[in-house]
């Protein structure tokens, strides 16, 4: 593990949700947002309407400029979007999941809680000089946020239908010669 498991999790849902924005589009529905939600174990309000489902597809962007800037401007983000979010950070255990850190109440909305938690997980990333792991897939096709947590560091693609239909093309074109 390079990160915490908090940081690991609060990278991998923002970087879920920046790619939601693909064609075609994963979050046009509250039930995505529920699967979402469900698959990268949030916890705390729902508020389960449009105005949350939309308030989601509208940090995708701001999220997404954080997750592939450098460090220097990742930094600034971070600042701005806790100092915002009036952010407090506290060490809480809940379910199953053993002391980590939440900066926001459980009752905030779910939209602020997102930049809120994806902030504090760029704080490690930043600290740790790892911007490195986070890229834009290599597929030239591709506008996918990749997060990379091998231990080789030899991730390049955001989904295993990237990485086939390039290695499709890499022997296609070994084979024409």
């Amino acid at each position: 593990m390079i990160f915490g498991h908090d940081t690991e999790a609060g990278l991998q849902a923002a970087v879920a949700l920046v790619n939601s924005a693909g064609e075609p589009d994963a979050l046009t529905t509250v039930q995505a947002v529920d699967a979402w939600y469900a698959e990268h174990r949030y916890t705390g309000r729902r508020d389960r309407d449009e105005v949350e489902l939309e308030e989601l597809r509208a940090l995708r962007p701001v999220l997404r400029d954080l997750l592939t800037t450098d460090r220097d401007h990742a930094a600034e983000l971070v600042n701005d979007m806790l100092a915002e979010a009036g952010a407090l950070p506290q060490l809480v255990r809940h379910g199953d999941e053993d002391w980590h850190l939440h900066a926001i109440d459980a009752d905030a909305p779910l939209a602020r809680r997102v930049v809120v938690e994806t902030a504090m997980a760029v704080v490690d990333v930043v600290r740790l000089d790892e911007m490195s792991r986070l890229s834009v897939c290599a597929d030239e096709s591709c506008q996918g946020v990749v997060l990379d947590l091998t231990r080789n560091r030899s991730r390049r693609f955001c989904t295993t239908a990237c990485a086939n239909r390039n290695a499709v093309a890499a022997y296609r074109a070994r084979k024409s010669r």
